[in-house]
């Protein structure tokens, strides 16, 4: 779009606002096996009573640290690239709103948490407590 200047000009106009990624979380550089990455995604209900503060993902890829996700202004939705994941393997892991686990729509399928520190995150359904799991890729 071009807007005309007062010397009859046309000027460009501001471009729009980008959203840019949050920065991808990494692990050794030195590790051999087989690595991916992946783009995590949570968008909340379209509740603006229980907006999320902070929204975090924690899981055996992150060694159970939680790692935040940051907002995308533009469509609502939170997001971060984890990289250097361990192919060849099974994953578990759980989403955080203001620090409590949540569904996530997205997630492979379902797995009964193994030792504490699954089951702090695990979230309760009508099969018992579950986490979510990410199915094994390679590069």
């Amino acid at each position: 779009m071009k807007f005309m200047t007062g010397g009859g000009k046309a000027a460009a106009a501001a471009p729009a606002a980008t959203f840019t990624p949050p920065p991808a979380v990494t692990r050794n550089p030195g590790n051999s096996k087989a690595t991916y990455s992946k783009v995590f995604r949570f968008s909340p209900p379209h509740s603006h009573d229980h907006d999320p503060q902070r929204v975090e993902i924690v899981g055996s890829f992150t060694n159970w640290h939680p790692v935040a996700m940051t907002l995308n202004p533009m469509d609502h939705t939170w997001q971060v690239t984890i990289n250097n994941i361990e192919g060849n393997k099974t994953h578990h892991y759980m989403l955080l709103v203001n620090g409590h686990p949540t569904n996530d729509k997205m997630c492979d399928g379902y797995a009964v948490p193994h030792g504490d520190i699954e089951h702090r995150y695990a979230i309760t359904t009508p099969r018992g407590p579950r986490l979510f799991l990410l199915f094994a890729q390679a590069k």
